[in-house]
């Protein structure tokens, strides 16, 4: 089964954050935009089997997202009726607990 992919507001604001950084450290429109095709590619991925990704929980407690990773990135997503919704995507050295549910 293969669903679709939704990006929020916020998801597509941190995919335009994650290629302003990369460019900013490689100088680099190519590169800039390899990264970021390769990060939407890994998470394409996840539509074929969309609980493969790393279940989050808090306090031993599942909390409806999921997670892929990306080199420096995580994208975070939950799994609708009939498409992933991927809310973020953040460094994954970031306090992200602290920006998903804040």
């Amino acid at each position: 089964m293969s669903i679709k992919i939704r990006y929020s507001p916020a998801a597509l604001k941190d995919l335009d954050d994650v290629w302003d950084d990369v460019f900013e450290a490689s100088k680099s429109f190519d590169i800039a935009d390899e990264y970021l095709s390769d990060l939407m590619k890994t998470i394409s991925a996840k539509k074929t089997f969309p609980e493969s990704g790393i279940p989050l929980y808090y306090r031993s407690l599942f909390t409806g997202f999921y997670s892929v990773n990306f080199k420096a990135y995580k994208a975070f997503y939950r799994i609708r009726d009939g498409y992933i919704e991927i809310l973020r995507v953040l460094l994954a050295k970031c306090d992200y607990m602290k920006k998903l549910f804040d």
